[in-house]
């Protein structure tokens, strides 16, 4: 198992502004584990008890709506954080999070990232800057939803896999999501999202692989409306 104090991941996460000796202690009494694609890492309504360090892979964070519909909120992936919202509110957690592929996570105990909080501003201030930072692009999500239209939110959606993940050697996205998941993270119907991505097929702006999606005409996609 990795020591905190050598490991490179935290200089992707609040955990950079964390002192040799504090990594030291969280590094004595935290956990490693693998978790296979598609297993729950944690459930809405579920007591965390402490934080994830994603030290390989992506997992998304959806919510269960009133009519039994997953909306995907957030995707967290290497480097990140995972629990710290409910951690620092003390409450059960209000979304789910599944892995999109396999992965790697340390679990940190909550009475110890607790106690790092409360004494090291420096970390404090990091992590009140990142939760700013995802409610920003709730905000941001939300106007989304409202002003622009299905087919311009799955654009966004392959621009931002892109952007953010890159490509396999292929040229296809390097994030596998089924159809449902594309049609959970823009607010549609799952019938809805696969007639998009068909269209967008016939207008030449992207090409498929099996389950996989490779972006054919970029600026066109940029374009859609």
């Amino acid at each position: 198992m990795g020591k905190c104090e050598q490991c490179i991941i935290k200089q992707f996460n609040s955990m950079k502004t964390l002192s040799k000796d504090e990594l030291m202690r969280i590094s004595e009494c935290k956990t490693s584990r693998k978790i296979k694609k598609g297993e729950v890492i944690f459930e809405e309504g579920e007591v965390i008890n402490g934080v994830y360090c994603i030290k390989n892979g992506i997992c998304k964070l959806s919510k269960l709506s009133e009519n039994g519909k997953d909306q995907i909120v957030k995707m967290v992936v290497k480097g990140q954080l995972l629990g710290q919202r409910s951690l620092i509110t003390d409450e059960c957690s209000n979304l789910q999070a599944v892995a999109l592929c396999d992965m790697e996570v340390c679990f940190i105990p909550k009475n110890e990232i607790m106690a790092d909080l409360e004494n090291n501003l420096k970390f404090s201030l990091d992590v009140l800057k990142v939760m700013a930072r995802d409610l920003r692009e709730s905000d941001n999500i939300i106007v989304n939803m409202a002003q622009k239209t299905v087919r311009k939110r799955l654009a966004d959606v392959l621009i931002y896999l892109q952007n953010s993940f890159g490509v396999n050697a292929d040229g296809t996205l390097s994030v596998l999501l089924s159809r449902e998941d594309y049609a959970n993270i823009v607010g549609t119907a799952t019938e809805s999202a696969i007639r998009i991505i068909s269209q967008f097929k016939k207008e030449n702006l992207i090409s498929t692989k099996g389950k996989y999606i490779k972006i054919e005409d970029l600026a066109g996609l940029k374009r859609v409306e």
